[in-house]
C-alpha cells in the first residue's frame, strides 16, 4: 500500500479521466499504467490515466469521474494505492449529529462550533463533512452531508457512504430506542468503522470491569439499584457515599450521604439554584426523604463509596481526563482539567459553583514538589483504565471522559467514565492548546480506522 497527500483540483473534461502529475505517478508507480479504479468511500469507478506537467502532488478529475464517485470539493487529501489498480481518495469520514431542523447559520444548533472547528481541523488531509440520521439515503447508498466552504459556512454536498463515522449524537434517550441501534448496526453491516456507539450507563461500566483485575483497584466500592439495607452497611463501613442516578449528568441528582455514629446521618444535595444539608437522627428517615423526591426512579440509582479527595480552601478536587485514540490506536490523555467543587456543593461540576484550574496549578497545591509526580501517576493510571474499558466494551472506542480523583494517600480513583464526554474544560485560557491537540487526535484516528495513515504530511 502506497499513500501520497494530493492536491486535487477538477477539469472541465468530460471524458472519464484522471490526470495526475509526474511526481504522484513516480510516488504510486502508476507510469505507464493506462487506467486504473478510482474509489471514493464507498463508490468505485474505472477511469483512464493521464500524466500531468506539474511540479508537486496534484490530481485532476475530469467532470465525469468528479460526478460518478461525488467528490465533493477541491484542497488536500490522501490519495491511496491499494493493489496493483485501485487508487483510493480521502478517507471521507462522516461526523453523526444532530440537526434539529435549525437551519443556517447554526444547523447544529450550540454545538455548531464545535462541528465547525472539527470539520475545519480535518480539512486539509480529509473530507470531513457532518450529517443526522435523516441524511442518509440507504437505497442509494449516499449521504447528503455538510461541509465546510471557503468562507467557514456549511454547503451541503451528497457523498457515498464514508470510511469512517464518529458518532456525536448528543440525546442519551434517543440512542436507546431500536431505530437509533438499528441505524448504527447498518454502518457495522456495512463494514464502515463506527467509533463511540453510545454513552455510558455508570452502572454499566461498573459493571463491565467487576472482573478486571488491574481496572479494580482505581474503583471505588460501588453497588447498582443498591437495596436500603445495603445503602446502610456501605454507610456505616466507608463513612460517606455517593448516591447517583445511573444515567445522569452535569451533576443532577447527585447526593452526597454522610455517617456520624453520634450525629446521625446527612444529606447534601443540589436544589434549584442552592447547595442544601439536610440532618436525619436515623436511617429510616433518610431513606423516606429519598424515596419522597424520587419514589421508584431509586432503581436507577448506584450507590458509591466516597474518597477523601485533596482539597483546596476546604474544597475537593477532582480531574476530567479526556480521552482519545490516537493515530496509532494507543490511548492518550489529550487534555487534563482540574475542578475544584463550590462551597456546600455536592460535585465539583461548573454550573453548581465548582471552578476549573490547571492541574499542575492543583496538585502545586495539594502535593508540593510531588506534584509532577502525582500527575504521571494519574496519567499512567488513566490510560490503563482507558485500555481496560475498551476490553471490557463490545463496541469501538475512539474517545473518554474520565473522571478521577487522587486521595490524600496519593491513590488514584475513577468515579465515572463517558462515552461522548463535553469540552467544557478546554474553554479555560490555559487548556485550549489541548483543545485543538483532541480535535488533532480525532483526525488521527479517523485517518488510522479508514487506513489512511503516515504519507508525505
Amino acid at each position: 500500500m502506497s499513500l501520497t497527500l494530493c492536491n486535487v483540483q477538477f477539469s472541465q473534461q468530460s471524458d472519464r479521466v484522471v490526470y495526475l502529475s509526474n511526481p504522484v505517478l513516480k510516488s504510486l508507480n502508476l507510469a505507464g499504467k493506462k487506467s486504473v479504479h478510482i474509489k471514493l468511500g464507498k463508490e468505485t469507478i474505472t477511469a483512464a490515466i493521464k500524466p500531468l506537467k506539474r511540479q508537486g502532488h496534484h490530481i485532476y478529475l475530469s467532470t465525469s469521474v468528479r460526478q460518478s464517485i461525488r467528490v465533493p470539493k477541491t484542497g488536500n487529501v490522501y490519495l491511496m494505492q491499494d493493489g496493483d489498480n485501485e487508487l483510493q481518495l480521502g478517507p471521507l469520514v462522516g461526523v453523526l449529529c444532530d440537526s434539529g431542523f435549525r437551519g443556517e447559520p447554526t444547523p447544529f444548533g450550540s454545538r455548531t462550533p464545535f462541528i465547525r472547528q472539527l470539520l475545519r481541523a480535518g480539512e486539509k488531509k480529509a473530507y470531513f463533512f457532518a450529517f443526522t440520521p435523516r441524511d442518509v439515503n440507504w437505497q442509494q447508498e449516499t449521504i447528503n452531508g455538510y461541509f465546510l466552504n471557503s468562507q467557514g459556512g456549511f454547503v451541503r454536498r451528497v457523498v457515498p457512504l464514508p470510511d469512517v463515522v464518529y458518532n456525536r449524537l448528543p440525546s442519551r434517550r434517543a440512542e436507546t430506542t431500536a431505530a437509533s441501534i438499528s441505524f448504527r448496526d447498518r454502518f457495522i453491516k456495512h463494514k464502515i468503522p463506527f467509533f463511540n456507539w453510545t454513552f455510558f450507563n455508570k452502572s454499566d461500566v461498573y459493571k463491565m470491569l467487576d472482573n478486571d483485575v488491574e481496572a479494580l483497584k482505581h474503583l471505588p466500592d460501588s453497588v447498582s439499584k443498591p437495596t436500603p439495607e445495603k445503602m446502610k452497611e456501605m454507610l456505616e463501613k466507608h463513612q460517606f457515599l455517593y448516591f447517583k442516578p445511573t444515567a445522569g449528568s452535569l451533576g443532577v441528582g447527585i447526593y452526597r450521604l454522610t455517617y456520624h455514629p453520634k450525629r446521625g446521618y446527612f444529606a447534601r444535595f443540589r436544589k434549584g439554584s442552592s447547595n442544601v444539608l439536610l440532618r436525619f437522627s436515623n436511617f429510616n428517615s433518610l431513606m423516606r426523604m429519598l424515596q419522597g423526591r424520587h419514589g421508584a426512579t431509586l432503581s436507577h440509582y448506584v450507590s458509591q463509596q466516597g474518597i477523601r479527595l485533596i482539597e483546596i480552601d476546604g474544597c475537593p478536587i477532582d480531574f476530567r481526563f479526556h480521552m482519545h485514540k490516537d493515530g496509532n490506536n494507543k490511548w492518550v490523555p489529550a487534555g487534563i482539567g482540574a475542578k475544584k467543587a463550590g462551597r456546600g456543593s455536592v460535585t465539583t461540576h461548573v454550573k453548581n459553583g465548582g471552578s476549573l484550574m490547571t492541574p499542575e496549578n492543583a496538585l502545586n497545591i495539594a502535593f508540593g514538589d510531588r506534584a509532577a509526580e502525582m500527575l504521571e501517576k494519574a496519567k499512567e493510571v488513566s490510560i490503563k483504565l482507558s485500555e481496560a474499558i475498551e476490553r471490557n466494551y463490545s463496541h469501538r472506542l475512539g474517545e473518554l471522559g474520565l473522571d478521577l480523583g487522587i486521595d490524600k494517600d496519593g491513590e488514584v480513583w475513577m468515579f465515572e467514565a463517558n462515552a461522548k464526554p463535553g469540552r467544557s474544560i478546554f474553554k479555560h485560557p490555559a487548556l485550549k492548546e489541548q483543545g485543538r491537540a483532541s480535535l488533532s487526535y480525532i483526525l488521527d484516528h479517523c485517518l488510522y480506522l479508514s487506513r489512511f495513515q503516515g504519507g508525505n504530511n
